[in-house]
């Protein structure tokens, strides 16, 4: 068996992947610059080991032995750079195969922020020499979490993506997706656009949120200004604020508009449907 490091280890893919490797009994390693977390997030008897994206040498260290790498970098404005040395490390190790998270519409010289790191980030993999496949994910489910207050509070939905159809997908078929890439279901090479099983809009994501809670979840389309607006004002770094807004634009303009079957191809079940995800969002709730 091989030994996998997995990069993102707490986020709400990494998390999952680890998960799944687990329960299959794959080797990895969790990288993580917080053990403490990491321990909280991944639950005890997990493999970690210590290394940060900024620290070339400690992620040297972390990939020392290892044949394949999960490598997810989080929004920052380093995220190229990060991912770089982490791309650095696992040719260093001689890893046989990465695989990368990456972002529906990556592409460089992209307009919108997040969508060129992701398409420098997918360049530099290809050009690093070594056998890789990318997954270039829908929109997150996860990403309905930053709605939970408004909804709370005065029942409302705010985003700015007007009638926008998004086929998101749930963090948990990511991560499937990223477990059967490195347990061999892909060929070298292949760059995989997986999403979850239909477009739909926030409008009818709002009604499934509403079925899940037990409360009134409307959906209000907000211009970019407010939005903007709004997450500075919640205290979001300007580079962040404007980079969300960013992503909504590119799904206004359709970049996530409809389904693949890529999660069935790659794992053999259907992708999870946004009423799944709101149903145990909502039983996941009720346990804290």
């Amino acid at each position: 068996m091989t030994t996998v490091v997995v990069t993102g280890a707490t986020g709400n893919v990494g998390r999952h992947v680890v998960s799944e490797l687990r329960r299959r009994g794959v080797p990895h390693r969790a990288l993580t610059r917080d053990t403490e977390r990491a321990t909280a997030v991944l639950g005890p008897g997990a493999d970690l080991v210590q290394g940060d994206f900024t620290d070339p040498e400690s992620l040297r260290t972390a990939f020392a032995g290892a044949e394949q790498a999960f490598l997810i970098c989080a929004n920052d404005p380093r995220q190229v750079e990060n991912a770089a040395n982490a791309i650095e490390a696992a040719a260093t190790a001689g890893a046989r195969r990465v695989v990368l998270l990456s972002t529906v519409g990556a592409e460089v010289g992209a307009a919108k922020t997040f969508a060129d790191q992701h398409g420098r980030i997918e360049h530099h993999l290809r050009s690093a020499g070594i056998p890789y496949v990318i997954l270039r994910s829908g929109f997150l489910m996860s990403n309905l979490l930053g709605s939970l207050p408004t909804i709370r509070q005065v029942g409302q939905i705010f985003l700015p993506a007007d009638d926008a159809r998004v086929a998101m997908i749930d963090p948990r078929d990511v991560a499937a997706c990223a477990v059967a890439v490195l347990c061999g279901q892909s060929e070298d090479g292949e760059t995989h656009v997986i999403t979850g099983p239909e477009a739909i809009t926030f409008t009818e994501v709002a009604r499934h949120l509403s079925t899940a809670l037990g409360r009134t979840a409307e959906y209000t389309p907000v211009p970019d200004e407010a939005a903007l607006a709004g997450m500075l004002e919640a205290g979001m770094p300007a580079w962040l604020a404007e980079g969300v807004v960013g992503v909504f634009q590119l799904l206004r303009d359709g970049a996530n508009d409809h389904a693949t079957d890529s999660v069935l191809q790659l794992t053999g079940h259907d992708p999870r449907p946004v009423a799944d995800f709101a149903r145990d969002l909502m039983a996941l709730l009720l346990t804290r």
